[in-house]
């Protein structure tokens, strides 16, 4: 079998976000999902895999990129500054 492009889903806080999916894309994701356990090992529901599917997605689209290196500030990725280093220095 080919390796699928997702790996193992890290556990992180979600935002709430509410879809809908037709019934053949949701019997892919349940696919995918499945294919992706069986793969790693790791059991995944298939909604665990919708946000790091899009992340996915964004990451590889050039023209997003580009288009968001050229945006406002207000569109562009906001960063977080770094936590301030105990101890001091």
């Amino acid at each position: 079998m080919r390796k699928l492009k997702l790996g193992p889903i890290l556990d992180d806080r979600p935002v709430k976000l509410t879809v809908e999916l037709s019934a053949e894309l949701h019997r892919d994701l349940v696919a995918y999902a499945e294919a992706l356990s069986r793969e790693t090992g790791q059991q995944v529901e298939p909604t665990k895999l919708v946000a790091p599917m899009l992340a996915r997605f964004l990451a590889s689209d050039r023209g997003f990129r580009s288009a968001r290196r050229a945006a406002p500030p207000m569109l562009a990725p906001q960063r977080q500054s770094a936590p301030p280093r105990e101890g001091g220095s």
